[in-house]
């Protein structure tokens, strides 16, 4: 009996460590559905624990967006990204909502693909690069391409950041105050070529 509740000690505080050590981080994504995210089925799945948008065997008619079904304020989101085919453009959409009745969205977006990754891009709204990483930052050393990336997303009031592979491609403060600071977090696939963009490990982390 001392054994079985020796081990029986030694468990609890390993799940417990565990807990510390993830540090408020939670799962948005369980890696097996699309439980908690609405968007065109016909053009996102799982598939090997991630989100993979687009297809490469058929061009991309639309941009598409898969997004949360809850909203979110200050956070701090963690995921891994990967791109595949020639010309492939895609992106992380948040502080964002849907355009009703479309396949658009309007809000900030952590850009990937070729010539775009780390940067930040307002979709649908200002319709331009609102920040990019400075000219020391070289993408081809930076990417990973058609590997998994480390993209990280932190918003904090009118601060928004961007990391990709643990280097900081963007800070950014919002100086407009009617840009919303809250909204849906989506994955996105451009239109275009066939490609695909796969998202994993998909995390968050509230700072309200």
């Amino acid at each position: 009996m001392r054994v079985v509740r020796a081990m029986f000690i030694i468990l609890t505080l390993l799940a417990t460590t565990k807990v510390v050590a993830d540090d408020g981080f939670v799962p948005i994504f369980d890696g097996k559905t699309l439980q908690g995210w609405e968007g065109n089925d016909a053009m996102f799945r799982v598939q090997d624990g991630a989100i993979v948008a687009g297809k490469l065997d058929e061009r991309i008619p639309n941009n598409e967006f898969l997004c949360t079904t809850k909203t979110y304020k200050d956070f701090e989101l963690r995921m891994k990204v990967k791109a595949i085919g020639e010309g492939v453009n895609a992106g992380i959409q948040f502080r964002t909502r849907r355009i009703p009745n479309h396949h658009e969205v309007i809000g900030y977006q952590a850009d990937v693909g070729a010539g775009w990754w780390g940067k930040l891009y307002d979709e649908s709204r200002r319709r331009r690069i609102l920040a990019a990483p400075d000219d020391s930052v070289k993408e081809d050393e930076l990417v990973r391409n058609g590997e998994w990336n480390d993209y990280v997303i932190r918003c904090e009031g009118p601060r928004v950041q961007l990391w990709l592979n643990g280097v900081q491609t963007v800070d950014f403060t919002e100086t407009d105050d009617n840009i919303e600071r809250e909204g849906v977090i989506a994955v996105q696939i451009h239109s275009g070529p066939p490609s695909e963009a796969w998202y994993k490990d998909i995390r968050i982390k509230s700072l309200d």
